[in-house]
């Protein structure tokens, strides 16, 4: 080996290093896992009454609007996950998902009103919402481990943030699945619940998130 002492060093720190492959696009990471929530609705539109389900949601632009938020929410907040991990990510990225959560709130608050209208709307009972509650949190677990998996090659610097976003994503998606086995309108009980749910996933990936995000194995190139 010739050269300068500082060459042979750099020369000698470089022989053992292994190529790294650059991660995809953010965007094309989300659309995978985006894919595989899409495989999970299929999975469960076999057991659905997807007439009854279409009928349901059509019924009422509160109904069809707060899917369309919730699945924009999903959407864009798993860009949003996607990008703040990135190093050089900008938490402004964090803004992604507003609207979608926006319209997806406000449309399931107005739902709330339609029970004082229309005497006949399907209140969920107590029992029911305990349902949704069950669904949304047992669909998010391994919904959140794969956001976890395809995240952690990326080294967040913002691992709290990219978490919650993720998490965000992840409660979006398993409360617009909730769809397909909830024969019920909207109403306080049900949609505090639902509120509870995506609170109660938000939180939990932040923490347990970013304390993964923050052991040596996600911080080792792949």
């Amino acid at each position: 080996m010739t050269g300068s002492p500082h060459d042979r060093l750099i020369q000698g720190l470089a022989a053992d290093l292994t190529p790294v492959r650059p991660l995809p696009a953010p965007a094309l990471r989300a659309l995978g896992w985006l894919g595989a929530v899409g495989a999970v609705a299929i999975a469960l539109a076999v057991f659905a009454d997807l007439h009854a389900m279409w009928e349901r949601i059509t019924m009422a632009p509160d109904m069809w609007l707060a899917v369309i938020g919730s699945i924009a929410t999903a959407v864009l907040a798993s860009i949003a996950a996607f990008e703040l991990s990135l190093p050089d990510a900008r938490r402004d990225w964090a803004w992604l998902p507003v609207p979608g959560l926006l319209l997806w709130i406000g449309a399931s608050g107005f739902g709330c009103l339609r029970s004082w209208v229309l005497p006949d709307t399907h209140v969920a009972v107590m029992g029911e919402s305990r349902d949704c509650l069950v669904f949304i949190v047992a669909l998010s677990v391994p919904l959140s481990a794969l956001m976890l998996v395809m995240l952690r090659r990326a080294c967040p610097l913002q691992p709290g943030l990219t978490a919650a976003m993720g998490g965000l994503a992840v409660a979006a998606a398993a409360a617009t699945l909730l769809n397909f086995f909830h024969p019920f309108d909207a109403a306080a009980t049900d949609l505090a619940v639902h509120a509870f749910a995506v609170g109660l996933v938000v939180a939990a990936n932040r923490v347990l998130g970013g304390r993964v995000f923050a052991a040596p194995i996600f911080s080792r190139p792949m």
